[in-house]
């Protein structure tokens, strides 16, 4: 029995392994059960074993691959130190695009080969969701760094009024399409810039957002 299980378990993740593969290649309407089968080298009797239909195991393949980015938004923030912390993420966030192909293709099937369509419902709350809590952590960082420099001017009461929150907001949405837009150029045309060499001045750039507040 217990072979069984494992075979099973298994069997799932060479699917699921196959239909990352394809759908990062080809979009959500242009891959097939029949194609993903014979991408995971299996019949489509498995496939449909654990899976009912082919939204199903696209919602399932975007939830295992985005687990890192999952991990990485829920990671501790350590407001006491925000430049270091965000220095910690940005970098995070490029190292994991360049060497977890799970988080990549995550990446390329929302941004370069999903269809909008009334199927992907849940997959655009989710993804709404995801981006809410990105700019939420940015904005706490923003917040941090500007308590930071109330505190070295010296005058924290009329240095909070010089800055209304939505600018802080403001700030980290600029951060998130910062990052989000350097991710969506290099999965669309990966020579435009060895990612690897250019990771520290991308980094220091998305670093320098936080000292817009003043």
């Amino acid at each position: 029995m217990r072979r069984t299980k494992e075979a099973a378990a298994q069997t799932r993740q060479t699917v699921i392994d196959a239909a990352l593969r394809l759908f990062s290649q080809r979009g959500y309407s242009g891959t097939t059960f029949r194609a993903i089968a014979d991408e995971a080298g299996c019949s489509r009797g498995p496939i449909y074993w654990h899976f009912a239909n082919k939204k199903e195991l696209f919602e399932e393949i975007l939830s295992f691959s985005q687990r890192p980015l999952e991990q990485l938004v829920v990671s501790d923030l350590d407001l006491t130190r925000p430049r270091e912390t965000a220095r910690a993420f940005a970098d995070r966030w490029l190292t994991l695009l360049i060497e977890d192909p799970y988080f990549r293709q995550s990446f390329e099937i929302f941004l370069n080969k999903t269809e909008f369509t009334d199927e992907m419902v849940e997959t655009i709350s989710r993804e709404r969701a995801l981006t809410d809590s990105l700019v939420s952590n940015f904005t706490l960082l923003v917040n941090a760094v500007k308590q930071l420099k109330a505190r070295e001017f010296g005058d924290k009461d009329d240095y909070q009024q010089s800055q209304p929150e939505d600018s802080e907001r403001v700030v980290a949405l600029s951060m998130y399409a910062y990052l989000m837009g350097i991710t969506q150029t290099w999965l669309f045309n990966s020579d435009i810039v060895s990612l690897a060499q250019a990771k520290d001045q991308i980094v220091n750039h998305f670093c320098s957002f936080l000292e817009q507040i003043d």
